[in-house]
């Protein structure tokens, strides 16, 4: 049995800057040292993208800070939210494919294949609003290949972008806009048993077109339950969390842990609970300074 632990949507931002109030390092960093706790024999941690909040080089460098304690080994992923070069300068060690884009692959003996796909658009296609997830020929290419020499191995993906819908209005409109031509590069392999998916910032669990998938919720700010917003960019603050795979001879099982932050947002890993939170939508700051336009779906050009 092997145990990945998977983060998703840290979204750090530079020293002495939050989000709707929230401290994304300290809240990172509490689940980083409560994964050394309770997971230090994980045999992978996966950090499935959005690691920054506007893709600059100060937040990359407060990562590094944290994953200096990390006890596991990692593997980083990017999201909308990332800059795909200066996230490359700033962790030239982290997997990439021949084209540059940060994808990877990695076996599990002889029973799973876990792939890791860079779905960022930008800057590619700047027709369609850029935080929707993109998969062009290249990498759909690299998909093709890693697929078909698999062998017997059971097919894991990692993603940012889910690749379909997820009931929130808001959100649905920035996944992956290609979702048909991925689907039916799935279904050709026929033993893709799992998609973990991040960017909606909810703990999301099903099967899409009989594939079966698992979405987390962020460490640091949640996705309101409200289905039917159009504004993607509402958060609230409930409790951080990671979620926790085990790959088993006879399946997979996920979990998801939510972790203790303590009211002034410093880490701790005992004590009482902190106060209620606040549950009150409130609007996250813009990533980038630019023009944002809602979506009714995802659309892109052919690559």
């Amino acid at each position: 049995m092997t145990k990945i632990i998977i983060f998703t949507d840290p979204h750090l931002v530079p020293e002495g800057e939050q989000i709707i109030g929230l401290d994304p390092y300290a809240r990172l960093l509490t689940g980083i040292r409560h994964v050394n706790r309770f997971h230090a024999d994980a045999a992978q941690v996966v950090l499935m993208g959005d690691l920054s909040h506007s893709g600059d080089k100060p937040s990359y460098g407060r990562l590094r800070q944290i994953l200096d304690e990390l006890k596991p080994p990692h593997r980083l992923m990017i999201g909308n939210h990332d800059h795909r070069p200066t996230f490359r300068e700033a962790f030239p060690e982290a997997m990439r494919d021949g084209n540059g884009f940060v994808q990877g692959v990695l076996d599990v003996g002889s029973r799973y294949r876990l792939l890791f796909l860079d779905t960022v658009n930008q800057p590619q296609h700047r027709s369609m609003d850029e935080r929707a997830g993109h998969l062009c020929r290249r990498r759909l290419g690299w998909l093709a290949d890693r697929l078909a020499t698999a062998g017997r191995r059971a097919l894991v993906i990692f993603m940012h972008h889910p690749p379909h819908a997820t009931g929130f209005v808001g959100m649905d409109a920035l996944r992956l806009c290609n979702e048909t031509e991925f689907y039916r590069l799935l279904a050709t392999a026929g033993n893709v048993r799992h998609i973990f998916a991040g960017h909606v910032h909810r703990t999301i669990s099903g099967s899409c077109r009989g594939i079966p998938f698992s979405i987390f919720k962020s460490p640091v700010h949640q996705q309101p339950m409200t289905f039917d917003l159009p504004d993607s960019s509402l958060s609230v603050d409930e409790p951080a969390a990671y979620g926790i795979v085990f790959l088993r001879r006879d399946g997979i099982l996920v979990h998801t842990e939510d972790y203790e932050i303590s009211q002034g947002n410093e880490p701790v890993l005992d004590g009482k609970p902190g106060p209620d939170a606040t549950r009150r939508p409130t609007r996250r700051p813009p990533e980038r300074a630019q023009c944002r336009v809602m979506l009714p779906k995802p659309r892109c050009r052919p690559a």
